[in-house]
């Protein structure tokens, strides 16, 4: 076991990101309701156990276009924000629904770039993760989508996750992803693309090989993970992907075991 996955073992405050491709059936976009029950109960878990947890989210948006029974997400930005509006309150209650199962509370938070870059607003955001932790509840966050424009936000939940990771000064930040981790070519297209188990510098060379888009319901790729990567560890946070669709795997990887991609904090 290396050095950087010891630290995971004995890590207490944890973010974890999950993305659209992760909480959605690929063929229909409707949620996955088998899989999100079981990231919510892993997550009921790991709390129980003591840990304190920071989950962010994405999915808003194509919750809403599930809503309406839309089928391609617009371009145009009103209509992305009416969905995000619409679909943020259905997915709420549906985690709201399964954390209370495992006798957990939860608390929403949305954020935009504004308040990571100010100064003040970065304090009271911190301020408010931390009132939330304190009263034994678990922080589930999401970027402002219904009201933000393009100059406040951040863009994707990979950096948010990130930027969150960086306000509360986390152990380590969780991406699920719908593949295993970074790869040293495409997966989907390359049989003999081969898993990269640890990445401790992240050079011109690991972003060319992090590629480009996510999925057509998603807004990340491989690319804004690795921009995740280089925020978060050199803020003193290590941080790792992993396959977000196998049942279990937040737990293995907090417990050193060898799988997904770590990316080692700086010291």
């Amino acid at each position: 076991m290396s050095k950087a996955r010891e630290k995971l073992i004995t890590a207490r405050r944890i973010v974890i990101k999950v993305g659209t491709s992760t909480l959605a059936h690929a063929e229909s976009g409707k949620l996955n309701l088998y899989r999100i029950e079981h990231l919510v109960r892993e997550i009921a878990d790991l709390h129980n156990a003591g840990k304190e947890i920071i989950f962010v989210t994405s999915g808003a948006i194509a919750t809403g276009l599930n809503k309406l029974g839309m089928k391609k997400k617009p371009e145009g930005i009103p209509e992305k924000q009416a969905l995000a509006a619409i679909g943020q309150g259905i997915l709420m209650h549906i985690y709201e629904k399964f954390f209370a199962e495992y006798g957990q509370t939860i608390g929403q938070i949305l954020l935009t770039k504004e308040n990571a870059a100010d100064d003040h607003a970065r304090e009271n955001s911190h301020n408010s993760l931390r009132a939330i932790l304190d009263m034994g509840a678990i922080p589930v966050i999401n970027e402002n989508d219904a009201v933000a424009v393009d100059e406040i936000k951040i863009g994707d939940n990979d950096n948010l996750s990130a930027i969150v990771a960086n306000m509360i000064n986390a152990d380590v930040l969780i991406i699920l992803s719908d593949i295993d981790g970074l790869y040293d070519g495409n997966p989907k297209v390359d049989k003999n693309a081969k898993l990269i188990d640890e990445v401790p510098i992240i050079d011109e060379e690991t972003e060319r090989i992090a590629g480009g888009a996510g999925t057509k319901l998603g807004t990340g790729g491989m690319l804004t993970k690795i921009q995740a990567a280089k925020s978060a560890t050199a803020n003193g946070v290590t941080m790792l992907i992993i396959n977000g669709a196998t049942i279990g795997n937040i737990r293995r990887a907090l417990n050193g075991e060898n799988i997904g991609t770590i990316f080692p904090c700086m010291d």
